[in-house]
């Protein structure tokens, strides 16, 4: 299993090119991209050709885009703008090689009755499959697992994806969005491993499911998620492509990024190890 690391995990105390030159240094596989602000501060002072290059000389490889955010229940006119940063999106992904983008549901504390949500997330998906199809690019819908989100557990994520039935869309498996509203690990066994574009490691402190954050994510191993289960599921489901860290803890800002990309690394490759072969790179 490849290792990756997204770019949340050092949002505040890195860069894009700082990231590329630490994971590299410190034998990761994959990053992703967060196209949202950090890429857009990367090509302030670089072209998107220095990237290229980048990617062409060196192990670590753009795993996806990061991302398209509440894609669903907009209004005509925020959709329409929201068209337009997809089709960036999608130039991008074109140029950097990049088969993956994540699209996030629509966070909002207007109450949405479920049926119009998952109208407004087929219909949507749909229209941007259409769209990445020539590209070559799928689609990894992101349920997040707070009471807000419009999609916040894994068996509502599958049954969108489900409805729209088609091969470039699927979810991402994120271990704190499973865990924070409640997912379990029966719905975690009928998942369509097919699906699943994207992995996110992680884990959480103890809190009481429905009043987790992102800030309250740690190192895999520190935290209360059961770990041991769901690897040994996905390793029931064949899966063995890559595991990309995922962290947006406001405590590993202030610290070095090179000790948090190192860190990261060791604690995840303990977890890892139990239940996969990793290749240790340095």
């Amino acid at each position: 299993m490849k290792l990756g690391m997204n770019q949340g995990t050092t949002l505040e105390n890195s860069s894009l090119e700082r990231d590329l030159h630490l994971l590299e240094k410190y034998g990761y596989d994959y990053i992703e991209i967060r196209s949202i602000d950090k890429l857009k501060e990367y090509l302030q002072t670089h072209t998107i050709n220095d990237l290229i290059e980048f990617f062409q000389t060196h192990h670590v490889k753009p795993l996806s885009l990061n991302a398209l955010v509440y894609f669903n229940n907009r209004t005509e006119e925020e959709y329409k703008a929201l068209l337009e940063e997809y089709k960036e999106m999608l130039e991008y992904a074109k140029v950097l090689n990049i088969d993956r983008i994540v699209v996030v549901p629509l966070v909002s504390e207007k109450k949405i009755v479920r049926s119009v949500i998952k109208k407004s997330c087929v219909e949507v998906l749909t229209e941007l499959s259409d769209l990445a199809k020539p590209y070559g690019v799928k689609l990894a819908l992101e349920f997040i697992g707070h009471p807000h989100a419009t999609v916040n557990t894994l068996s509502f994520a599958n049954e969108i994806v489900a409805e729209v039935n088609r091969e470039n869309v699927g979810i991402v498996f994120d271990t704190f969005q499973f865990y924070a509203m409640n997912s379990t690990l029966e719905d975690l066994k009928n998942t369509d491993f097919s699906k699943v574009f994207l992995f996110h490691i992680n884990d959480v402190e103890d809190f009481n499911p429905g009043i987790m954050l992102d800030e309250d994510r740690v190192y895999p191993g520190d935290g209360v998620i059961d770990l041991h289960n769901i690897l040994t599921i996905i390793k029931e489901k064949r899966f063995t492509e890559h595991a990309s860290i995922e962290l947006f803890r406001p405590e590993y800002y202030q610290l070095d990024a090179e000790e948090v990309v190192r860190t990261a690394k060791e604690k995840t490759f303990k977890v890892l190890e139990q239940f996969f072969s990793v290749e240790e790179k340095k």
